[in-house]
């Protein structure tokens, strides 16, 4: 087992990572309130809730509220859901919540414990590689509106991240592929070594090899805990994690059925590297390298088409975006990434369309 500290003064918190740890929660978890509500969704559930419910303390009142399966279900009508349960069972100031799932489910959870009675602790349990590398730590939490992806939410740390690995021996391929899209990610923006590793080992990651995994799961997270401990309020550093998310985050909306996160990332981000690429700001060797590193891994590197406007409406909706300004992540090598406002939208433009799948 591995343990990886998040440095935020008093809400510093720990993130625990290593195999079949939902058996070890009472000696990871020590101080678990006598209220608990698990939000979790049926999939989920059939897997991992009974060892759940098995590990948590005899005399605690434990309710299970299940959300639907899938992005539709980070809404404010689920976000109501959940509030009416906990307002029904009484449960007061001291209670705790526990996300048992993927990134939807973390995200909704960590917005119900940021604002049920102004706050109570919540920790987060994720069982996807996404979820295990990214949405889990650094305390983003969300819903999504009708207008955007995460407009309602807050920046509320969990009390601890505890990651077992052999969770991700349920999940999908695509899934799976979804959350080695984040993983690339570090390895472009922060650390070039580590963008080198993936590289020579596609194929045991692939076949989801336990001591590979462990070092993909540990790395990024080593990697998202000093971001978050430098910048926890997106500023300035921790932007950079956001590498292709403006791009993706218009292909999810408009492709809402048919695209995952991690699929709309790894598009974005070759659209974002194929405008360094055009501006002599990218070698073209880092560039096939990212393309040929997302394609081993099963990812798309085109995305679907979409009109102009379309890219420009969604895209304006971002939250990066300042006084009407878009403002993108951008890599100018390997290792290395910068938080840029772009006013040249033909440029833009041009890259979108470089990388859109032919119809």
């Amino acid at each position: 087992m591995h343990r990886i500290d998040v440095g935020l003064a008093e809400r510093s918190y720990p993130i625990h990572i290593g195999r079949q740890l939902f058996s070890e929660l009472p000696t990871l978890l020590t101080s678990l309130p006598t209220q608990l509500c698990i939000i979790t969704n049926p999939t989920i559930a059939a897997h991992y809730l009974p060892a759940l419910r098995a590990a948590l303390p005899d005399d605690a009142t434990v309710l299970v509220h299940e959300i639907a399966d899938g992005e539709h279900a980070k809404s404010l009508s689920s976000y109501g859901e959940v509030m009416d349960t906990l307002i029904a069972a009484s449960f007061n100031r001291d209670c705790a919540i526990l996300a048992l799932g993927g990134g939807v489910v973390g995200d909704l959870a960590g917005f119900v414990a940021a604002t049920y009675q102004r706050g109570v602790h919540f920790y987060q349990l994720p069982t996807t590689l996404l979820a295990q590398v990214d949405s889990s730590v650094g305390g983003k939490t969300a819903i999504n509106h009708p207008g955007g992806k995460n407009l309602v939410g807050a920046f509320y740390q969990p009390q601890a991240v505890v990651i077992s690995t052999d969770c991700l021996n349920t999940l999908s391929e695509r899934d799976y592929a979804c959350g080695l899209a984040e993983v690339v990610k570090y390895g472009i923006i922060y650390d070039a070594d580590f963008f080198t590793w993936l590289e020579d080992n596609v194929a045991g990651l692939n076949a989801r090899e336990p001591e590979a995994l462990a070092h993909a799961i540990r790395r990024s997270c080593e990697i998202k805990a000093e971001i978050v401990a430098a910048d926890e309020r997106e500023q300035g550093l921790r932007a950079l994690l956001n590498l292709g998310h403006t791009f993706g985050h218009a292909i999810e909306a408009e492709y809402y059925n048919s695209w995952h996160h991690g699929e709309a990332v790894a598009a974005g981000t070759v659209i974002a590297a194929h405008y360094m690429l055009q501006q002599g700001e990218l070698p073209a060797v880092d560039y096939q390298r990212i393309e040929a590193l997302l394609q081993a891994f099963h990812l798309p590197v085109r995305a679907p088409h979409l009109s102009e406007l379309q890219w420009q409406q969604r895209m304006q909706r971002d939250k990066k975006v300042q006084a009407g300004r878009l403002r993108f992540i951008l890599p100018t090598a390997i290792g290395r990434a910068e938080l840029r406002t772009v006013t040249d939208w033909s440029g833009v433009w041009q890259a979108i369309s470089a990388v859109t799948e032919t119809r």
